[in-house]
């Protein structure tokens, strides 16, 4: 018998849900117990454990809580496991701090300073460290200094339009 289960001894168990399955390498066990309280309402036991494939535990825990906010608390924990993953795992959506001037307005004197990094050949690693901006925050905004963002050193080609002496219409 689990230690969940045992912490419940001398309590009449209504409902009982147990669960094992393997995520990655890792197997996990969660049981879920609905334990009369006394004269309070029935309680939920939530235990949890986990064990890597040498038998190593990576989680073990245990949870009481209300039936009613068994709902709300099973989507913050999901949401705030997925959260701590993805910020502290390789291959999660962010491994590492964004830079620090991501999302913030570019200002004239930056514009200026991209398209000279860029006309000077500079490389896009380099340009987005100095920005502290990401890569692809810096290839976005280059077209908008009219710079070409697919050959380095280049700016983009004059629209027929606004050509000397192209009067806007390919026929004239």
């Amino acid at each position: 018998m689990s230690e969940g289960a045992a912490s419940v001894r001398g309590m009449n168990i209504i409902e009982e849900h147990r669960t094992k399955i393997r995520a990655g390498e890792n197997t996990y066990s969660i049981e879920v117990s609905a334990v009369p309280d006394g004269e309070r309402p029935q309680r939920l036991i939530v235990s949890i454990g986990g064990a890597d494939p040498q038998g190593e535990s990576v989680v073990d825990g245990h949870l009481e809580l209300a039936p009613a906010a068994a709902e709300a608390l099973g989507s913050v924990l999901s949401e705030t496991l997925r959260h701590h993953a993805a910020i502290t795992e390789p291959g999660g959506r962010r491994t590492r701090a964004r830079p620090a001037s991501q999302g913030r307005p570019w200002t004239p004197k930056q514009d200026a300073d991209l398209e000279r990094r860029w006309i000077e050949r500079v490389p896009i690693a380099d340009i987005a460290a100095e920005f502290e901006r990401s890569p692809g925050g810096i290839r976005a905004r280059l077209p908008r200094v009219g710079c070409d963002p697919e050959r380095p050193g280049e700016y983009l080609p004059e629209p027929p339009s606004q050509r000397s002496g192209g009067g806007g219409s390919p026929d004239s």
